[in-house]
């Protein structure tokens, strides 16, 4: 199965918003496939969202699978956080951004429930705390045309382009 690219920062691509999928069809089983083979291809890749992939209208899809094991595939359609509770300040990183280079602390909700369809269209509700809820709430920035370090002072963002643009020179 043919991989997908994952988008690179500053590609103004990832800036995109996905569109709603009105149709679980065989076009959309297939990009389903195809993100779950790019993200289980790709070293230290927790989730994916279509945003970040050289799709060229990416639908509103992520693919998670936080198990060791690779075993636990979950596909979100159209999701969308009906609650959140708490607060989380940890540390973020991203395969669109440099991800074995650039790490920043996000305040995220600590605890959410997110109502979404499956690959099957099925309606599905599910609450999410720790990891995988900022893993969820990472994703569907994604979704809405947003990056982790959007979420950061313009300073910081500044510092982080001039990191990047540094480590790109050497390559």
């Amino acid at each position: 199965m043919a991989l997908l690219k994952i988008l690179q920062y500053p590609d103004p691509r990832l800036q995109r918003i996905a569109k709603p999928v009105a149709k679980i069809d065989e076009h959309v089983q297939k990009v389903i496939d195809r993100m779950f083979a790019t993200k289980y291809h790709t070293e230290n890749c927790a989730a994916l969202a279509a945003t970040q992939l050289d799709l060229p209208y990416p639908p509103h899809i992520t693919v998670i699978d936080l198990s060791p094991t690779n075993d636990q595939p979950l596909c979100l359609i159209n999701a969308e956080i009906i609650a959140r509770k708490g607060e989380q300040f940890e540390l973020e990183g991203c395969m669109s951004v440099m991800p074995s280079h650039i790490h920043e602390r996000v305040k995220r909700a600590a605890e959410i429930t997110v109502q979404a369809l499956d690959r099957h269209g099925k309606t599905i509700t599910l609450s999410a705390e720790g990891y995988m809820a900022k893993c969820i709430q990472h994703e569907l920035d994604h979704l809405a045309g947003k990056l982790y370090i959007d979420h950061l002072s313009a300073l910081k963002r500044e510092r982080i382009r001039n990191k990047i643009s540094k480590i790109n020179k050497k390559t």
